[in-house]
């Protein structure tokens, strides 16, 4: 392999695939990308048998071939660069990597050893518009539990219907459900499709989605779900297992509804929080007449207090929730009100962005018992 690339266009490609090579893997070939180049172009692939990535870009190619290189290192090399065209060339024992006044030598593993991952283009596809699809992750990618042994919530399930999609997630102390509508060309009667997307492949998608404004091609196959944004191919395994049926989750007879200013009610939690456990992150929110009470308290540390004015006219109640919880929420809406939906002081509570357009968003949480 010998070839020419621009080193902005080579450092845009390599960074993506940089949360996705796993550098302490059992398995030395998967902290390789692996490079193709034909033609004018050079594509790279990295996975971790979980999730894996296909990319392009251009490039003068004076001989095709394909190579791996350690995808950590070559990715510092290529960013230490100043801005010129970087030469690439197998030899024996390796590859060298020169630019400018530069030169170098890395370890290159087979390129016979790097897994093989599955096509896409087997399965019928769906577009999915980009714009709603990354409010979609963005909403719930933080409510995905990392360690829970009941693997099937350590990823997000993906609904998919003819005229809408949802993403869900869950921990177990938090649910985050947002909804989009589809443009209505899909008939009617097509099926439902559910899948369970590891935590890892939102995290992927949502670096991917950063820039752009096309569609999104999507596709699932018998194991495993295609992304196509704007020409990079995102490959994740399904999760297999039940997701919980999250519909009966999200309560119905919460009667207690309280408007808050979304600014106010962050600046409070987050101020009242610095003097809670520091372990339970514990803050209680204490309704009135007219009024909301946030407070939390240490033993070790103090307490604290802020009152809200609100527009309330029930019975008082007080309510604890962790602190965290209720930032992450607070933090993923951008509507100027949010509310919050009661019932009393040990059943979930629902918070909603007030006035929300284009996605219905639904966020429940679990309050603590202090």
């Amino acid at each position: 392999m010998e070839l020419v690339v621009r080193k902005n266009d080579l450092l845009r490609e390599l960074q993506l695939f940089q949360g996705i090579v796993e550098r302490k893997n059992t398995i030395p070939i998967l902290a390789n990308v692996l490079m193709e180049a034909k033609g004018d172009q050079v594509s790279f692939l990295a996975t971790d048998l979980e999730v894996g990535l296909r990319s392009k870009c251009a490039a003068m190619v004076s001989k095709n071939g394909a190579l791996t290189l350690p995808a950590k290192k070559f990715y510092e090399i290529i960013k230490s660069l100043p801005e010129t065209d970087v030469r690439i060339a197998e030899e024996k024992g390796g590859v060298k990597v020169a630019a400018d006044r530069f030169d170098s030598r890395m370890q290159t593993l087979p390129r016979e050893d790097f897994p093989t991952l599955p096509e896409s283009g087997g399965s019928p596809s769906a577009a999915l518009p980009r714009a709603a699809l990354k409010e979609m992750v963005a909403k719930t990618h933080f409510a995905i539990t990392g360690e829970d042994t009941r693997y099937f919530l350590n990823g997000a399930l993906f609904v998919l219907r003819p005229d809408t999609m949802s993403l869900v997630a869950t921990d177990g102390h938090r649910l985050a459900l947002v909804t989009v509508p589809r443009d209505g060309k899909a008939t009617k009667d097509a099926d439902e499709v559910r899948a369970i997307l590891p935590k890892k492949t939102l995290g992927e998608l949502a670096r991917l989605l950063q820039d752009g404004d096309e569609d999104i091609r999507y596709e699932r196959g018998e194991n495993h779900l295609f992304f196509d944004v704007g020409g990079r191919l995102l490959i994740s395994r399904m999760i297999d297992g039940q997701f919980p049926a999250y519909e009966r989750v999200i309560p119905k007879g919460n009667d207690k509804h309280v408007e808050f200013e979304r600014d106010r009610l962050t600046n409070a939690v987050r101020r009242v929080a610095l003097l809670s456990n520091e372990r339970s992150r514990a803050v209680k929110i204490l309704i009135d007449r007219g009024k909301v009470d946030v407070t939390s308290s240490s033993p070790d540390l103090g307490e604290a207090t802020e009152t809200l004015t609100v527009e309330y006219a029930g019975g008082p109640m007080q309510i604890c929730f962790n602190a965290q919880y209720v930032l992450d929420f607070l933090s993923a809406v951008s509507t100027d009100v949010v509310s919050l939906d009661l019932k009393d002081e040990v059943s979930q509570a629902v918070m909603k962005p007030v006035g929300a357009e284009a996605y219905e968003y639904t966020y429940v949480i679990m309050p603590m018992r202090v």
